[in-house]
């Protein structure tokens, strides 16, 4: 998430994105100076010609050795003076659950007669809820016919029939399913929660791209909101709001304005340069050269930032129905609840299909900014009639008319005799495959097998060895991670943040969440570039995996629990289960791109050099694909640590169990101290697997 969080690689932000273009060599091997069968080497271009990673004024194994001779001799003598076989030292742990707990008595106390709940939180809380009911309001009046006809028709201008036949369809699909009174009710909070969360991103991003120092100032926060799992959240929101739909917006707003602030910021920092010179060379102002070069140049930026809120903000609208905000999560959750599969599926199909229609409504809109428009005399006239200002007069007269004849035929709500119901015959599977799949299948096992065996044989012994280590060995192998992958400023935030876990004293339970996610991180890795060689070895594969992929990276983090539940019952392998899903679709996209980015021409040259397909791809491909493969492992972490947090709610224990318990019981300190080392064990994670950047 954030992130994310995240949907395509090409449209996901990543918290901290690290340079993802992929280091293709500019000229061809020698081939003349190899005999033919040898097998290719790695360096494929001078070394002028190609981009290198390196530590800043550090060289090789002499430049690991000072920083961590440097962390060693500040670590030890801590582990002198502070004993322990393995856990955090009592003397370094600062109890923060007297004040916390004191901070949530006094909110809970004047939440209802302080000025500041009174003429501050009670008019945000108020305007929401108005704002919330009359979109509301606005989408019943129109009815299934007047929504479904207005949002075929703006796909129509967009993108064509195709697109406009999709939305169409979806929408019929919310209707039959018989989800249209709640798919109404998630549209009206996304579309308010999604326009705020737009115009807080563009206001921050706005300043992080104009000024610098906005830029650092910014950096950390954004970094932190992305990082933070979405479940932590609606804690404070809670306490601030009370249960209810005003808290399920802001806390959406929150979630969704870093992707917008981060695109926002990167359109605005990488504008023409000679075209903000032509402009100032004319004389026009600052504020005019903003509105009328840089804005522009960076349309296509804002409108991927505002694809992302709307991806992030219909994720963090179904999670945020655990707080009341009702609608389709309000559904999945209750399906969760009482593990009924048939019921979450039915709510499921809804939030996807409209994920679907607005990801790809948002991005023909985008597709449509500075492309060079059709000629009119090339347009057939139907499309003539519904061009310029007259026809988005137009489309919305015809989509009032939709609702108008659907009020006439008394049908303004979708008819209940056209539904269909899908609980009753996929429960029927469920139960099926739980009977003959979970345990007793001959050979391989059953489901609940897989899970034991991955709990026994993976998740205990790396919780165990973890818990088990000193505190301040770990505290070095962070610090020599992170090092490896980026600068000494690198590896001081991670051991920082590592430390910082210990100090929030829920070290055992920090633990046992980063066990559950280098575990689930591993598989998702291993299956991941499995998957992705094989795609971007065959076109015919990828076309295949889109659509699989697709629905993996819209459906929102909270539904992927019901089936491994169901398939695997509760505990910590059916969390690291529903991770794994999660993240295999962002990792399969990055890497499948940046095998294909690799420069055609050295792949050719190893060819002809009798290079074979295993060489080829270890030898060429693999390390000129070297920034991608980054990425991927940089974007699994941060997706998995999200899913393992709301894994708290089946089982997944450790700090996701914390956040669940203090959301439900309203305990400060619990939820903020585990969502604190959630964040400090996000950018350890995101740290030691972000390469550094360009110099």
């Amino acid at each position: 998430m954030t992130a994310t969080p995240t949907h395509t690689p090409d449209h996901t932000p990543a918290p901290t994105r690290p340079d993802a273009r992929a280091a293709t060599p500019s000229k061809a091997p020698q081939s003349s100076e190899r005999p033919a069968g040898a097998r290719p080497s790695r360096t494929a271009s001078a070394p002028q010609d190609r981009p290198h990673r390196t530590l800043p004024g550090l060289a090789g194994r002499r430049g690991l050795l000072l920083p961590m001779g440097v962390a060693a001799a500040l670590l030890i003598p801590l582990a002198i003076v502070f004993p322990g076989a393995g856990s955090w030292p009592a003397a370094l742990a600062v109890d923060l659950s007297g004040p916390l707990g004191r901070a949530g008595d006094w909110i809970i106390d004047h939440r209802d007669n302080h000025w500041l709940f009174l003429y501050f939180f009670g008019h945000v809380s108020n305007g929401v809820v108005v704002s919330v009911r009359a979109v509301y309001v606005v989408l019943l009046a129109a009815g299934w016919t007047g929504v479904t006809a207005f949002a075929a028709l703006v796909a129509w201008r967009l993108a064509g029939i195709r697109l406009a036949l999709t939305c169409a369809a979806a929408f019929a699909a919310c209707g039959l399913l018989g989800m249209w009174v709640p798919t109404m009710q998630t549209l009206a909070l996304m579309v308010v929660a999604v326009a705020a969360s737009v115009v807080l991103g563009a206001l921050l991003g706005l300043a992080a791209g104009l000024s610098p120092r906005a830029d650092r100032i910014l950096r950390p926060v954004l970094d932190t909101m992305q990082i933070l799992p979405a479940f932590a959240y609606l804690l404070p929101m809670v306490l601030v709001f009370g249960i209810g739909v005003p808290a399920a917006v802001l806390a959406t707003v929150v979630y969704a304005a870093p992707p917008m602030a981060r695109l926002t910021a990167l359109g605005l920092r990488e504008a023409d340069a000679g075209v903000m010179e032509a402009a100032a060379s004319l004389g026009a102002t600052g504020r005019q050269r903003l509105l009328t070069a840089r804005l522009p140049l960076a349309r296509r930026p804002l409108l991927l930032g505002v694809n992302q809120a709307i991806m992030t903000g219909l994720s963090m609208a179904v999670i945020a129905s655990v707080i009341g905000a009702g609608g389709l999560g309000d559904r999945v959750y209750q399906a969760l609840a009482s593990v009924d599969v048939g019921a979450a599926l039915a709510a499921g199909i809804p939030i996807v299909l409209l994920a679907v229609v607005l990801d790809r409504t948002a991005d023909a809109a985008g597709r449509r900014i500075g492309a060079d428009p059709v000629p009119a005399r090339e347009q057939h006239l139907l499309r003539r009639v519904f061009a310029g200002w007259y026809g988005r007069l137009l489309t919305v007269l015809a989509a009032v008319a939709a609702a108008v004849a659907g009020h006439i035929a008394d049908s303004s709500l979708w008819p209940e005799s056209w539904t269909v119901s899908l609980a009753d015959p996929v429960n029927s599977a469920v139960a099926w495959m739980t009977d003959h799949l979970y345990s007793g299948v001959p050979v391989v096992g059953g489901t609940a097998d897989w899970a034991a065996r991955f709990t026994g044989w993976i998740l205990d012994p790396l919780r165990s060895g973890l818990q088990a280590a000193p505190w301040w060995l770990l505290l070095l192998v962070a610090c020599a991670l992170a090092l490896l992958a980026g600068t000494w400023r690198t590896a001081l935030t991670a051991v920082l943040a590592l430390g910082a876990v210990g100090v929030l004293g829920v070290w055992e339970a920090s633990l046992d969440t980063l066990s559950q996610v280098l575990a689930a991180v591993a598989v998702t890795l291993v299956l991941g570039f499995a998957i992705a060689v094989g795609a971007a070895r065959s076109a015919r594969a990828e076309r295949l995996l889109r659509p699989v992929l697709d629905i993996c990276q819209t459906l929102p983090q909270f539904v992927y629990l019901i089936p491994v539940v169901a398939l695997f019952g509760v505990g910590r392998a059916p969390a690291a289960a529903a991770a794994v899903v999660y993240a295999l679709p962002a990792v399969v996209r990055i890497t499948v791109q940046g095998l294909r980015e690799v420069d055609p021409t050295v792949v050719e040259s190893a060819r002809s050099l009798g290079a074979t397909r295993s060489q080829l791809l270890r030898q060429v491909q693999l390390p000129l694909a070297r920034p991608a493969l980054l990425l991927a492992v940089n974007q699994a972490v941060v997706l998995v640590l999200a899913v393992v947090i709301i894994g708290g709610l089946v089982g997944g224990g450790a700090l996701g169990y914390d956040v669940v318990l203090g959301l439900a019981q309203g305990d400060l300190a619990t939820g903020l101290v585990a969502g604190a080392a959630i964040v400090c064990l996000g950018l350890l994670l995101d740290r030691v697997t972000q390469p550094a950047k360009e110099a």
